[in-house]
Parts: structure tokens; sequence; C-alpha cells
């Protein structure tokens, strides 16, 4: 039959079946709070009647700058079916680029955490189409802002809406990559493509949500629809624990002995902060975990065994972007593996995996028409094609032409080899592009801001290895002729545009940078220059 599939379909799923499965949200003081799918079902219809008393336009989006609660979880449906978009917003990138998504998106009506609130105001004036802001909060705590707090708005609406009948190819959703080369791209997604990333994120070869799991998103939700898991965790009817603001490792490893959670993801650097509290507090028992899995970077496969001998909680690397919604690749195990040598499944759990059903992967060349080889050494740019790959940028045809091949498949940007059963393992990037933490960093604009400083003649930024935040950019600096500036003070420099994650932890003054033979600095030189460096947590 042809059925349109859509968020509303994954709502009604989730109250008809699991009407009394619980939410789970870690508050900020601390304290838990608790309610059902019903619950939830409820309060998003009256969310629904407040976009329609606020006048947001069919189509139109609103933003979020949140992390992950059931409030943002409300938001998560309450657009999307009734017939709107939800503008997730990193509130991590610098004021410029914040400015830009929430203008690009022209989003409509701004949904805020109050811890926030201080990012909002500073660029409030340069918001062009938002009319109304809403404080995710009991009451508006003080603020320049005319905001209205969310349960003010939904108070005393009808806990019943009728949801339009919706075309499954309507915008649900957009994020925005982190702009590492220039301005940040929107990427939007449709009802159809989300509903089909929710059903492969529970195929038994991928994720395998199932309603027995308890899911824990340590991800945060403005991060490519929070790696999907909320989406997923309402189809199949799981307990979700959201964590709120509390992503540091004791919070994490403290709610998944509480709560029982046997699914979670996050970046690398949560699995490392946590091996070392586990370590200091054997008390806390996450022994229910089943899989963790992992993304933004590539694990150490020493984390990978550790979590393996000492806490039975196999770890799974994922690759995706933004622009696959995001799971692209997992790194499961082929049953001609489980009876290779440890050290081989090793080698392989720690690659980007095997793509997941549904994406079609091929590794290209530069100027090549056809695969390289699936032998695991030849490389070529990951190329990826599926039902819930985006094919365009919002209001970027100039990013679309050069995003995406002709016949269809999405430019990852991934220098990447392929064996031959399949499995793709992520070698180098072609865009010089630094990855902390999870989080991006554009050494393109450190470079130029950094060459803005008077004393400054050249400058070149690439990324170096860190002990907790697997890259940390190191910056190379060529001072002008009869000028002087210390690290400090191109630290401080730069500390005037970007966050304060975005500065180099290290600046090495250099007689010259080296360039290649078409007179661009040489980033893999630099690289190898500085291979061996590797920062420890106390250099940051």
């Amino acid at each position: 039959m042809d059925v349109q599939l859509t968020l509303t379909g994954i709502l009604d799923r989730a109250v008809d079946l699991f009407s009394d499965r619980e939410i789970v949200t870690k508050r900020p003081d601390g304290s838990v709070h608790r309610y059902t799918y019903a619950d939830a079902y409820a309060r998003t219809c009256q969310l629904a009647h407040a976009l329609d008393d606020l006048g947001v336009s069919e189509g139109g989006r609103v933003a979020t700058v949140a992390v992950n609660h059931f409030r943002h979880l409300e938001l998560y449906f309450a657009p999307p079916c009734s017939g709107r978009s939800i503008h997730m917003c990193n509130m991590r990138l610098p004021d410029a680029h914040f400015q830009y998504i929430v203008n690009d998106a022209e989003d409509e009506v701004l949904f805020v955490d109050p811890a926030f609130i201080e990012k909002v105001e500073a660029n409030a004036d340069a918001f062009e189409t938002v009319e109304r802001f809403v404080v995710l909060a009991d009451e508006v705590p003080e603020t320049s802002l005319d905001a209205v707090a969310y349960e003010d708005l939904i108070e005393g609406r009808p806990t019943e809406y009728d949801w339009p009948d919706l075309d499954e190819d309507a915008e649900c959703g957009m994020c925005y990559t982190s702009g590492t080369t220039g301005k940040p791209k929107g990427v939007a997604y449709t009802h159809r493509g989300v509903y089909l990333h929710s059903l492969m994120c529970g195929h038994v070869d991928a994720n395998g949500v199932s309603e027995s799991d308890v899911v824990l998103p340590v991800v945060p939700m403005f991060h490519a629809n929070g790696w999907g898991l909320p989406y997923a965790a309402t189809l199949v009817g799981a307990k979700q624990v959201l964590p709120g603001v509390h992503t540091d490792p004791g919070s994490v490893a403290e709610l998944i002995d509480e709560e029982a959670v046997t699914l979670s993801a996050a970046v690398p650097t949560i699995w490392l902060e946590m091996a070392d509290y586990l370590d200091e507090h054997p008390e806390v028992d996450i022994s229910n975990i089943d899989r963790l899995t992992v993304g933004g970077s590539a694990p150490p496969e020493s984390l990978i065994r550790k979590y393996d001998e000492r806490y039975d909680a196999p770890i799974i690397q994922g690759w995706g972007m933004t622009e696959t919604t995001p799971l692209g690749t997992l790194s499961t195990l082929r049953t001609e593996l489980r009876d290779r040598p440890k050290e081989e499944q090793y080698r392989y759990r720690a690659m980007a995996g095997l793509p997941v059903p549904g994406v079609e992967v091929r590794i290209r060349a530069e100027g090549e028409d056809e695969d390289v080889p699936r032998d695991g050494e030849s490389m070529g740019e990951l190329q990826v094609r599926g039902p819930w790959v985006v094919g365009e940028y919002h209001n970027r045809p100039e990013a679309t032409r050069s995003g995406f091949t002709e016949d269809g498949f999405l430019r990852t940007g991934d220098i990447a080899t392929m064996d031959e059963m399949g499995y793709v393992d992520v070698k180098d990037r072609t865009k010089d592009v630094i990855k902390s933490g999870g989080e991006w960093i554009s050494s393109v604009e450190l470079e130029n801001e950094l060459m803005a400083h008077e004393a400054v003649a050249e400058a070149t930024v690439v990324a170096v290895d860190h002990e907790k935040w697997q890259e940390r950019p190191l910056a190379c600096v060529v001072l002008r002729e009869g000028h002087d500036a210390s690290e400090a003070a191109l630290r401080d420099h730069l500390a005037d545009r970007f966050p304060s994650w975005w500065l180099p932890d290290v600046v090495e003054f250099v007689d010259e940078i080296p360039r290649t033979s078409t007179g661009k600095f040489d980033k893999r030189t630099l690289r190898e220059r500085y291979g061996d460096v590797v920062l420890e947590e106390g250099d940051v």
C-alpha cells in the first residue's frame, strides 16, 4: 500500500503500543523527571496547538537551542507532525555562524534552554525572522529577551490534536554542517528519510534498537537528530534516558547503572573519561550495557579492548555525517571474522565498518569513473547514496554542485579504503578540518584570523593528536620582520572571535611554512613534522 512514511506514524505507534513506557530526564539540579509516552503525547499535542496560536506558518521552521531532555523530545515531534520543521541549532558555533544558520533557515520561533539564554541574547538583534522566544523551563529567568516560559505556553491547551495528512517527502527537520571551509551548510531531512533511518537503526545488523532496550543518547540532540536515536527509540517504544546537561563521566555512568541502560551513544571522549571514572569508582556497575556506539571520530583500539575486558560492554564504531541523517557504516563483525584471532577482530572493529542496510558506498579516486579495487589498500574518496542521504544543500546551489556527483552520490570528502568484505577504513580527510571531542574546528578560519594580526605574516593550522580530545589545533606562525608576538597574545587575538575550545593549544613560531608545487601551504608535510606531538590533558 502507498502509505506515507511520516513522523506522525512513529509517534502514534509509541503511544498506541507503549503508552506506559518511561522517558527519564535528569534535570539541571540533579533531580529526575519521569513520565510516559502517553504523557509526552499529550504535551506534544498541546505544543502543536501553541505553534498554531503563535502563527508558525505551514512548512515554517522553529529553532531549538537545547540539550537532551523531555521538552526537546516533544519539539522533535510537534513541529514536524503539525506540518512544520524543527531546526536543531548547535550553540557551540561562533556567533557569526550561529546568526547565519538562524537567518538562513528563516526560523520563526526560537526555543532555548536557560543555560544558553546569554548566547541567544548576544545574537538576538541579528536574527531577521525570529518573532518569538520560548524558554524551555517552568519560568523565564531574568533576561533581555521578550520571552515566554514553555510551561506557560502549553498550559491549558487541548491534549489531542488533529494531525494533518503529510507528504512523506516534506521537510521534517534541519541541521547545519559546521562550516569547516566557509559558511555552514543547511541539511534538510524529510519524513521519509528519518522514518527509514529509524527502521534501519532497529536492524540487527545496525544498532538493533528494540522495545526491550533502555536507550541513553549522550550525543547532543542538536547533532544530526541525536544520531537518530530519539526517533528510533520512539518508533520501537524503548525506554529513553535523557541526561540533560549532565554528560560528565560520573553522571553518565550513574545513569547507566541506576536506569539499567542497555544502549548508549557518544563521541570517544565520553567513553575515555568514563573508563577513568569507573576505575576510580568500582561500586558503579554498567554490566547491563549491551553495546556502546561511538561516532564523531575513531575510538582508540585500546579503548575498545578496555571496555570488552573490564566491563563486557562492546564498543561499536559508526561513521556518518550530518548529510547522512547520520548513520552510514558500523563496525559490526561479519560471521567470517568471528573465528579469527582477537587481534584481527580488533583491527576490524577499529575501522569505520560495513555500510548499514540501505546505504550504498563506493570509493573513487579523483577524476576516475571506476571504483578503486576492494583490496583494503587502494585509497579514494568515500562516496555514499541512500534513502536518508540528502540530495542537496539548503540555499546553496554551488555547494550542491560540488558536493554531489552527476549520478547522485554524496562526496563525503573523506579518503578511505574498502576491502573484499566491504569494510570501509577512513584514512584521512580531503578537508583540513580538525575534529576535537566530536566537534569541528575550521583550520581555514583560524588561519585567516591569525594572519589578520599585525605581527603575523603567514599562518597555518593543523591537527595533532590529543589523549583526551582525539585532535587539537596546532598553529604554525611566521612573524613579520621587525614584529613580535607571544603565543598568549595570538590566543587572545583569536579569543575575540572564536570560542575557547577552538583556540590552538600550541603555537609554533617558524621561519617559513612549506608549500606545495601549486604554492599552497603543505599541511601534509606539517602533519608529518608534528606527527609525534601528542598533547596530554594538562596541555590544554
